[in-house]
């Protein structure tokens, strides 16, 4: 559902416009659409023409691709203060991968050619859009060498650490991982997911809390 009328405070909270002026901001604010999803829909879909920057304002979203069959692989999951869609505004190729909200997403949009006229006029943002691009170029790689040298233990492992937040110096993943969702980013089935869970569980390497967070015991890092 398409929200006009973004008030340059609310960009302000956006690491990604950080570096950006009160000016700057204000004319962002002039040019940018608030779009909200419900959960399970999808925002943007693989192959669809490149159009416009996402970022996101609350919510939690998953990139996949799938391959002829329909077997679907998540590359990454992202929450608030994240952006997406930038590569295809950058090389003008079609979306890479499809985006799938998997929790009530609210956005700000900005368009092609208003993200390209930001970027001419202020470097420091540019840097900003390149370090996340290597960012995700780093993640891309540890994935690659997870698939080719952990075992699934190891890529469970791998999994719930990257997705963990630090609380009171204990490591707890707040938000609940769907198993089928594991499996699709570690290459394994549900049922083997689901096992390794309960074997880390029955080992004392994660804990399951009543709220449905996990914690992760520091001996967890152990199968890497």
């Amino acid at each position: 559902m398409l929200q006009p009328h973004i008030h340059p405070g609310m960009l302000r909270n956006v690491p990604l416009f950080a570096v950006l002026d009160e000016a700057q901001v204000s004319r962002l604010a002039g040019v940018m659409t608030r779009r909200s999803f419900p959960k399970n829909r999808t925002v943007m879909q693989a192959g669809d023409p490149t159009d416009s920057l996402y970022i996101i304002l609350s919510g939690r979203t998953k990139v996949q691709m799938a391959d002829d069959e329909g077997k679907e692989v998540i590359l990454a999951a992202l929450g608030p203060g994240e952006f997406f869609g930038e590569m295809g505004l950058m090389d003008d190729e079609p979306r890479a991968a499809s985006v799938v909200t998997t929790e009530p997403c609210e956005f700000v949009v900005i368009t092609k050619d208003d993200f390209n006229a930001l970027l001419k006029d202020n470097f420091d943002l540019a840097m900003v859009i390149m370090r996340g691009l290597v960012k995700r170029l780093r993640e891309a790689d540890r994935k690659i060498e997870s698939l080719a040298l952990l075992d699934v233990y190891g890529r469970v492992a791998r999994v719930l650490i990257e997705n963990s937040e630090d609380i009171n110096g204990q490591k707890i993943v707040k938000n609940k991982l769907p198993r089928q969702d594991i499996a699709k980013m570690i290459g394994a089935s549900r049922e083997m997911v689901s096992r390794v869970m309960k074997g880390l569980e029955v080992g004392g390497y994660i804990e399951t809390r009543d709220d449905g967070s996990t914690l992760l015991r520091e001996r967890l890092s152990t199968h890497l």
